[in-house]
């Protein structure tokens, strides 16, 4: 049984229907899983809430975890955790978070960041 369908088979409306449906795709995509405009970092320390601190303030917070102090550094509308005492820095490596819903999570230490505004950003879709 010869399942394959030859090109020449697929007439110009065809063609159309494709580039329609894939450029259709393409732009939900980009607009729909884009997160907004972060307007504040919620930092947790042992999995409660240690700071709500706001983006349009360039500044340093060190929070206190089980194995000693970590920074968040906030500049230009942008977070990070720019030191832990975490063995594999693995939080610090995640780098400069700067839309709403992005987290870097430290867990030997239990210190987060997540960036809050008016929208999320997803990484998957749940129904």
């Amino acid at each position: 049984m010869n399942l394959r369908l030859p090109i020449e088979h697929i007439k110009t409306g065809d063609w159309f229907t494709l580039l329609l449906g894939t450029l259709l795709a393409a732009f939900l995509a980009i607009t729909l899983w884009q997160g907004g405009a972060a307007d504040k970092a919620v930092i947790r320390s042992g999995g409660k809430v240690f700071r709500e601190a706001p983006l349009s303030r360039n500044q340093v917070i060190e929070v206190p975890g089980p194995l000693g102090i970590s920074r968040v550094a906030i500049h230009n509308r942008q977070a990070r955790i720019a030191a832990d005492p975490s063995p594999r820095q693995y939080c610090v490596r995640q780098g400069w978070l700067k839309q709403a819903g992005e987290v870097a999570v430290c867990l030997p230490n239990q210190v987060s960041v997540e960036l809050s505004g008016g929208s999320k950003r997803y990484d998957s879709l749940n129904y």
